[in-house]
């Protein structure tokens, strides 16, 4: 008889319920691994090990037992209804800047179309147009779990609209999809952190534009560097500030703990590091191709226009499923 299918305690790292159940879990499976070499190297403990070896599964099936009763079945996982989405012209001058902007509204329009509501955090233009970069509030359930594999490096050949000689060019921008968590396991050092203030400018009425409302916070250890100035006021500006700047270090710390075990995830959808290259947007050819699962897209325009669902399903089929090569 087949054995039931259980959830991947690795899956709910985040989900605040049940975290310290999956520490725990992880404890054991890298005790699991230290016995597992041990035998390797001396196999005359092979029949000690195989007595440790029951005893982390019955311990590690507990607790996955534990897990299931409160997350419930596979797919409900708690995820977080709130991200910011960050988008950064790479290489290719102003026309990865108006591509950037052009992948921004791609995301809004697909936001609309769900329901969520969008809200602009800040944003830097670039001379001719498009963005240098941005950050966009995205609020609705489910908006994580929907976009978390779009992070990483997003490429464009097309032909300019400056470009006289009708030479393709391929440009990028970056995209990082950063949920936003209640709660955190990161805690944040107040004397790690700079804090300049300045009027934030642009639309906004009056207040926003003649007190310095806009916030920018420095973390000192890591460079990271977040700016606010959606609010009306300098203290809510300052907290969605360190919403942010804890969202940006919890994903550093993620990332980290990915590249660790990475051996491990050679069977996922990749580590979404925002230097991995996802995704190429082919205007002459009119496809777009996802390099992580190996498909493509046509209709270009409606894709841009925020039609992204099918690539969104795409790319959670094949995380589910485990069949997704890593984008190497």
């Amino acid at each position: 008889m087949a054995e039931r299918q259980r959830i991947n305690p690795e899956d709910y790292a985040d989900d605040r319920r049940v975290s310290y159940l999956v520490d725990e879990w992880k404890r054991l499976s890298r005790a699991e691994r230290d016995a597992r070499e041990l035998v390797e190297v001396d196999p005359s403990m092979h029949d000690l090990a195989q007595k440790e070896f029951d005893e982390i599964e019955a311990q590690k099936d507990a607790l996955v037992e534990k897990i299931e009763a409160i997350v419930g079945k596979e797919g409900e996982r708690e995820w977080p209804d709130e991200i910011v989405l960050e988008i950064r012209a790479g290489v290719g001058g102003e026309e990865a800047s108006l591509f950037a902007e052009e992948l921004a509204q791609m995301y809004l329009k697909y936001a609309e179309s769900r329901g969520w509501s969008r809200k602009t955090l800040s944003e830097s233009r670039a001379t001719l147009g498009g963005f240098k970069e941005a950050q966009f509030e995205i609020k609705g359930e489910n908006c994580y779990r929907e976009l978390r594999y779009e992070t990483g490096v997003h490429r464009v050949q097309r032909v300019p609209a400056t470009e006289k000689a009708g030479r393709i060019h391929t440009s990028t921008a970056s995209v990082a999809i950063l949920p936003i968590y209640k709660r955190t396991k990161i805690d944040i050092n107040p004397a790690d952190l700079a804090v300049e203030t300045s009027r934030a400018g642009g639309a906004g009425g009056q207040n926003v534009n003649k007190v310095e409302t806009a916030v920018r916070i420095i973390h000192k250890p890591t460079g990271i560097d977040v700016r606010c100035t959606s609010e009306r006021s300098q203290a809510q500006n300052r907290e969605k500030a360190l919403k942010l700047l804890a969202s940006k270090l919890q994903q550093m710390r993620d990332e980290e703990e990915d590249r660790q075990r990475a051996a491990d995830r050679k069977a996922q959808i990749g580590t979404g590091d925002r230097s991995e290259k996802i995704r190429t947007y082919n205007f002459p050819q009119d496809r777009v191709t996802d390099h992580r699962v190996k498909e493509s897209w046509s209709n270009v325009p409606k894709i841009m226009a925020g039609s992204i669902g099918e690539i969104l399903s795409t790319l959670s089929a094949g995380e589910q499923g485990k069949n997704v090569a890593t984008n190497e």
